[in-house]
């Protein structure tokens, strides 16, 4: 008896210790005291640890990409013998990406967007809205006829979602940015931080909203109109009084510390295009440090072996000469040209029409070679550094309608490489590179590119007179685009024979196969190359946001 009265006392015990642990545990967890400092975290200086573990959410039209270790430019065919393909083990971060291309219907809606406020009648606009239309003349063949396609793939609804073409890689990236600006536009909407139907009232070059300079001066956005800008108060509710009835809580502005605004929408990294491609994470079957993976789907073959489908193309290519699509009826992949987005299966990630279809510009300038012994942690060639330019007043210069700046290219396309409500871009300088030793300069496309003296043409110059001649790695050709007094453009080709390549730092890498190429070019580990600022009918774009915060969606269990 007296054992059990023992056994009683010690249960007590321990459902008191228990109760009181729940109870400091209910406490703590319900206190908003910073685990650095002790102080209230709900205060107007707390933002940053009151938001502390806030999940960033997928942006429109995107997928989510967990990332990992692949083997890059592994394939399994090389008839080409490019020597472009040097395998190489490369590491990158989880990011997003657009579930499909590009499609003509979300191209128009920019360019309608273009055209509402940059009325291309007026003198300051008039290369905006023409600068950012695709080239339909893409689809004209000295021996083919393709008008059909030239003045209605662009534009008729049966075709709006079907990838845009006639894109060229500039284009793409002036797209990427305005789709940034757009989606940040309506999430601050929606959160409350802009006035509910902001994006649409009176929208004009005169008040547009940018999200580097909504961060950077809230204040300017829309004109500075503060009608349509909000502040809000980063709890969620009305501020609290204290006991002598001051409200120390304040409404502001969003912030980056408020997890609301989203990354940019960009053009994806090869390395990240190639990794989303292949798609490893769902073929355990396969030896992925090897890179055995052959297409983004299982097996060596473009047909599918499923029982329900067999049989059936798995993608969009072109399977022989003069055979786009096979036997009318039978055998037929569905499509001669290109083919609406989702009409074959996704791979593991949810990704359609990474092989076939339309080919994809990807960020990178194109080198034959990819550096791993440099870095092997989300590779990318094209890193141009650029910081805010600070005006003679000291603050932010922002782009007006009188400071657009516009580039010719080398076909003589006028495009606009910023708008206004832009903050204005200069070069990084020794400010920021002094004494670094991850990098020394703003533009790094041609670091570790192989030694000049090695080029067919490098010459050491006259050792008489001392000068050089021109000492370039690459030696491609150099058109040359003028105006006269007049404004006529003057165009000069340039057809030396002693050119050797065409690669130089304005050739950019596109990746995946398209409905003109042959199944040889659907492995996602090819890669070939094309000048930024030329377009065609086969190759279009799809959209990449990076990930912050962790690597998986879902988190996983803490190992013991």
């Amino acid at each position: 008896m007296k054992v059990n009265k023992i056994v009683v006392l010690q249960l007590m015990m321990s459902m008191v210790l228990m109760l009181g642990t729940a109870s400091c545990s209910k406490k703590s967890s319900s206190s908003h005291a910073s685990r650095a400092t002790g102080w209230d975290v709900d205060s107007q200086n707390g933002t940053a640890a009151r938001n502390a573990g806030k999940k960033q959410q997928a942006g429109p039209g995107l997928v989510f990409v967990e990332g990992g270790t692949f083997t890059m430019g592994k394939v399994q065919d090389d008839v080409m013998h490019d020597w472009n393909n040097t395998p190489t083990q490369q590491h990158v971060q989880s990011f997003y990406m657009d579930e499909t291309e590009v499609t003509n219907g979300m191209y128009l809606e920019y360019l309608e967007w273009l055209k509402k406020v940059f009325p291309p009648t007026e003198e300051n606009y008039k290369n905006i809205y023409e600068g950012a239309s695709p080239d339909t003349l893409v689809w004209r063949n000295r021996l083919g006829y393709n008008e059909t396609m030239t003045n209605n793939y662009l534009r008729h609804p049966s075709y709006a979602n079907y990838p845009v073409v006639g894109v060229n890689w500039i284009q793409a990236v002036e797209f990427s940015k305005w789709r940034t600006d757009r989606v940040n536009e309506a999430v601050l909407e929606k959160d409350g931080y802009l006035k509910k139907g902001a994006k649409t009232t009176d929208v004009s070059a005169e008040s547009l909203f940018n999200t580097e300079a909504y961060l950077a001066s809230p204040s300017t956005t829309y004109g500075g109109n503060e009608e349509l800008v909000l502040k809000k108060n980063p709890n969620g509710r009305r501020p609290k009084a204290n006991k002598d009835g001051v409200v120390e809580e304040k409404n502001v502005y969003a912030q980056r510390s408020s997890g609301v605004i989203l990354p940019e929408y960009r053009l994806p990294t090869e390395a990240e295009w190639e990794y989303a491609a292949a798609a490893d994470v769902g073929q355990r079957e396969y030896n992925i440090y090897k890179g055995q993976k052959k297409y983004p789907w299982s097996g060596d073959y473009t047909r599918s072996a499923k029982r329900k489908n067999k049989g059936d193309q798995l993608a969009n290519f072109k399977q022989g000469n003069g055979d786009y699509g096979g036997i009318a009826g039978w055998s037929d992949d569905g499509a001669d040209i290109t083919n609406a987005v989702k009409s074959y299966a996704a791979n593991d990630f949810g990704l359609y029409d990474m092989a076939g279809n339309v080919a994809e510009w990807v960020a990178d300038v194109y080198r034959p070679i990819i550096d791993n012994e440099a870095n092997d942690f989300n590779y990318y060639r094209g890193n141009q550094y650029a910081k805010n330019k600070i005006g003679k007043d000291g603050k932010l210069e922002i782009i007006t309608k009188d400071n657009i700046k516009y580039d010719t290219l080398s076909n003589g396309k006028v495009v606009a490489r910023n708008l206004p409500g832009e903050i204005a871009q200069v070069p990084v300088d020794e400010n920021e590179t002094y004494l670094r030793t991850n990098f020394s300069t703003s533009d790094n496309i041609n670091y570790r590119d192989g030694d000049k003296q090695s080029s067919k043409y490098f010459d050491f110059g006259d050792s008489e007179s001392g000068t050089k001649t021109d000492q370039t790695m690459y030696n491609s050709p150099k058109h040359n685009i003028t105006t006269d007094s007049l404004g006529k453009v003057l165009r000069k080709y340039d057809n030396s024979s002693k050119r050797t390549t065409l690669i130089d730092d304005k050739v950019r890498v596109y990746k995946g196969g398209s409905w003109r190429d042959r199944a040889y070019w659907l492995d996602p580990a090819q890669r070939r190359y094309f000048p930024q600022d030329m377009a065609t009918d086969y190759i279009g774009f799809r959209c990449a946001m990076s990930r912050v915060g962790s690597k998986a969606e879902r988190r996983k269990s803490p190992r013991n």
